[in-house]
């Protein structure tokens, strides 16, 4: 799963319309389209600079202090998404339709908000359920509600900042022997499940397959590409695969997804809640901010990592 990234200069060879055009070529003669010499073309440019414009967002947000980046981050991950979708769809976008965020949050916050407890709600139409389909082949129902914390445990690299202000793991670590996966057996006790039950229930989670082989708790993948939509995450900071510890209905669902609601709720709350932003990045009164804090500062990495992922599987 792991592929050498090197931030930004990894996509050094995307900064050329020539390349782009070949990209898009291949990628749509993968998918058996019609006139993929024509359509890679015309969108050439559309998708390099999706990516530029990307890039500065990007490169601005880090620069930027803390109350603006949310604001940054999201629409540069908006753009490297579109960048995405051009590579699986030559005529996005066909309609105004998708181009709505496709999620939605509660515009007025509640006396004693927690943005821990805050929650979004996914829309019909919009950017959200259609990159769920294009990209991951997956149907967002239309009204489902989730709770920003059930996002932030989904993220790896907050294992840590958990452990430090709740006492708990979200995270166990996994270790590669060959071509196998080998899952400590301390899992069993967080799934609350007998080493069978557990195994039915992994491998039901990942769309390609996957399956146990040898003693233990070894997971062989049947396809790399069934790793963005499993339960398996990607720690880029310490560069391991990780399993999540805590079991919800969004166990499964790809981080870049995960990444895009947390961003859209946060540049939604930089913009509209400026009285509850404002206090909380100047008095810091509870643990929202350096959960805030934290998640900003990872996903300024990772969101071009999870990017760099899809566009080279």
């Amino acid at each position: 799963m792991h592929i050498e990234y090197k931030g930004w200069k990894s996509f050094s060879s995307f900064f050329s319309a020539e390349y782009c055009q070949r990209y898009l070529k291949t990628s749509y003669q993968k998918l058996k389209l019609e006139n993929p010499e024509q359509k890679s073309y015309e969108n050439g440019y559309a998708f390099l600079y999706y990516l530029e414009h990307g890039k500065v967002y990007y490169e601005q947000a880090e620069k930027s202090p803390l109350i603006l980046q949310p604001i940054l981050l999201f629409y540069g991950l908006v753009h490297l998404i579109k960048a995405c979708i051009l590579s699986t769809d030559p005529f996005y976008p066909e309609t105004t339709a998708v181009l709505a965020h496709g999620v939605s949050t509660r515009k007025r916050k509640k006396q004693n908000y927690l943005f821990f407890q805050d929650e979004v709600k996914f829309q019909k139409n919009g950017l959200f359920p259609f990159m769920s389909e294009k990209l991951f082949h997956m149907k967002q129902l239309e009204g489902e509600k989730v709770i920003m914390e059930e996002l932030l445990q989904l993220i790896p690299e907050l294992d840590e900042l958990f452990f430090l202000l709740e006492g708990k793991r979200t995270f166990a670590k996994l270790t590669w022997d060959e071509n196998r996966l080998i899952i400590p057996e301390t899992v069993l006790d967080y799934y609350h499940m007998t080493e069978d039950r557990f195994k039915e229930y992994l491998t039901s989670k990942f769309i390609k397959g996957a399956e146990f082989s040898g003693e233990g708790l070894g997971l062989v993948l049947n396809d790399n590409e069934s790793i963005a939509v499993s339960p398996l995450k990607f720690h880029l900071e310490d560069g391991f695969t990780a399993l999540p510890l805590i079991k919800n209905h969004l166990i499964a669902f790809p981080e870049l997804l995960i990444h895009y609601l947390l961003l859209y709720n946060l540049s939604m709350i930089a913009r509209y809640e400026t009285e509850w932003w404002s206090e909380l990045t100047k008095m810091m009164p509870n643990q929202d901010y350096p959960f805030i804090a934290s998640f900003l500062d990872i996903t300024l990495t990772k969101g071009p990592f999870l990017i760099y992922q899809y566009l080279l599987k």
